[in-house]
């Protein structure tokens, strides 16, 4: 349970954000100094009794509400006009309360090519391990030295449901080897295997954990449903611009200054932080003048370069009872028993998120054919989307049930089975902006995600899913349980040809929730660069960035562990610029 206290007008430290990597940096900075006065900002609620960010299969239950910051893209040019909504976590601890639960690191080679010193992929590796304990299982063949087994972070491999054990024989006959600890190695960039998920004895584990619970400290102040306005710049003595503290939306709607002694670090995400910097005039000109904002820091970089993971759901339905989850859920009064099970017990259903076997993929070979690929430029040692061949141009995995963001509401009753095989697109190359609606600080922010503008991006998820469909409906395991797709009218099963699916592909493309690189992380020659290799925002001391909207390029890594990384990270250079130690 986390201590709530009435706000002291000074702090050593002012972390604005109480999401994944926001309560790292406070929890880490507060355990190596009992004598700092560490103060977190959130804008949602604590978490303590939200029971749905405990019990993963609630997650859903989190969106569409106040728990939800209820962000709506703006109309996608490359995606049929649709216009696909952000949810994202409005509570302690962030998204980490509402995310898949996935523990996927990507490639070491994904974090060399950022070429910043400090972060490269060994170095950040032990960073994201740093931030876990790791718990195994007798089946699970664990790579021992790729985990942690002493931070606040709980996590341990998920037992697949049946389907998912036949997807997994599905996508070995289809060349991709079984590693079960290849997400945790980082080494392998085609196979199959166990991802481990951000779930112990039945609870979920978040980030809120780094100053909740067994890891309470008497030094943390924690602030709930209180908005972030602006960070306040003041020049030094130097003639330098500082940051010396922020002001806040207290929740009664009144406005307050809070003092930070040493730093402010900015801890939003993808999508709030780049809004926080714009307030408090840090951004583009042109960005800031038509709302009436004083640019003190022209940065033109400051909400560009969003990226994200998309994904397209691909339903199927098997005839055969007993395979998928959907029973448990769907059928008759079974939820209400799974419900109560995991009341009772901590197992069951709900103690999981039902994603169940993961694959990585080049796509080489099955690219040969494509014109646009053939024509288009690419760097030595690199494919077109940039990345070399120790990195996966797509990931796989299936649901265990019917189920997924919320059009998907076709969903399977009595006597009726469905799962789904989801392709996951890397290294896309379109970008998109996130900028202020206004200047009010309540106001939600504007995102143009920029999905399938590129025209590459379209023609690798297409094929992405013609693979994808071909492991469902050729692999050794699933071949003979399909009855066809789900719903029955949709009829992609039969689809042969990358062409066959573009249509599919611009229609059903959505947020995989890994949004970043609004405030990417660059040399101080950058331009474009918002923070440099210490996370300090470019021309301005005592002001830091740590979540994934430091992230420059965008690779194979499900963003919840990199936001651990990165908390981690910040942490450790703050205490060494500090001499905290």
């Amino acid at each position: 349970m986390g201590s709530i206290y009435t706000p002291t007008e000074e702090y050593d430290f002012i972390v604005c954000g109480g999401g994944t990597a926001g309560c790292v940096v406070a929890g880490r900075l507060a355990e190596g100094n009992p004598s700092l006065r560490v103060l977190v900002i959130e804008a949602g609620q604590h978490n303590e009794h939200l029971e749905n960010t405990q019990m993963a299969g609630g997650w859903s239950q989190l969106f569409d509400k106040e728990t939800d910051w209820n962000i709506v893209a703006d109309e996608g040019a490359g995606i049929n006009d649709r216009r696909v909504k952000l949810s994202r976590g409005k509570y302690l601890g962030g998204c980490s309360g509402c995310n898949g639960t996935l523990c996927i690191r990507g490639t070491k080679q994904d974090y060399d090519d950022w070429g910043l010193e400090g972060w490269s992929g060994e170095e950040f590796f032990g960073y994201m391990r740093k931030a876990e304990t790791f718990h195994t299982k007798e089946w699970f063949d664990e790579s021992t030295k790729c985990h942690g087994y002493d931070g606040p972070l709980h996590n341990e491999p998920h037992d697949c449901a049946p389907i998912s054990e036949l997807i997994l024989k599905s996508m070995v006959s289809k060349g991709m080897p079984l590693d079960h600890d290849m997400f945790s190695h980082g080494e392998r960039p085609q196979g199959c295997g166990h991802p481990p998920r951000t779930v112990h004895q039945g609870i979920r584990t978040t980030g809120a954990d780094f100053i909740t619970k067994n890891h309470q400290k008497h030094n943390v102040t924690i602030l709930v449903e209180t908005h972030v306005d602006k960070v306040i710049l003041q020049t030094n003595a130097q003639g330098e611009l500082q940051a010396t503290g922020v002001q806040v939306i207290k929740p009664d709607g009144t406005t307050a200054r809070l003092v930070a002694t040493k730093e402010v670090i900015v801890s939003g995400g993808a999508y709030c932080s780049p809004n926080i910097l714009n307030r408090s005039g840090i951004g583009a000109r042109s960005d800031l003048e038509p709302l009436g904002i004083s640019t003190l820091v022209d940065l033109p970089g400051v909400g560009r370069n969003l990226m994200d993971h998309l994904i397209v759901f691909m339903f199927y339905e098997t005839a055969q009872a007993g395979l998928t989850n959907d029973h448990l859920v769907y059928h008759g009064d079974a939820l209400q028993h799974t419900y109560q099970q995991w009341k009772d017990e901590k197992t069951g259903f709900l103690s999981t998120f039902p994603f169940g076997a993961f694959a990585y993929a080049r796509l080489d070979e099955r690219m040969a054919d494509s014109e646009l690929w053939k024509a288009a430029p690419r760097r030595p040692g690199r494919d077109p989307m940039g990345l070399t061949p120790r990195q996966p141009n797509v990931e796989f995995f299936n649901t265990e049930c019917y189920g997924g963001p919320k059009q998907y509401e076709h969903f399977p009753v009595d006597g009726e089975h469905a799962f789904s095989m989801i392709a996951e697109l890397f290294g896309a190359q379109s970008r998109g902006t996130v900028q202020l609606n206004s200047a009010d600080p309540l106001d939600r922010p504007k995102v143009d995600c920029g999905y399938l503008t590129h025209p590459l991006d379209l023609e690798v998820l297409a094929e992405a899913c013609r693979l994808g469909n071909e492991i469902v409906m050729e692999g050794k395991g699933t071949r003979d349980i399909v009855k066809g797709s789900w719903p029955p009218e949709l009829n992609h099963h039969e689809y042969k040809t990358r062409e066959d699916w573009i249509p599919y592909v611009k229609e059903h493309a959505t947020t995989c929730y890994h949004a970043s690189g609004t405030c990417a992380m660059g040399k101080k020659d950058n331009a474009n660069a918002v923070v440099d290799e210490a996370l300090v925002v470019k021309g301005i001391k005592n002001l830091r960035v740590a979540d994934c909207s430091i992230i420059p390029i965008l690779g194979g890594a499900h963003t919840q562990m990199p936001a651990y990384g990165i908390g981690e990270k910040c942490a450790d250079l703050i205490t060494k610029k500090w001499n905290l130690a």
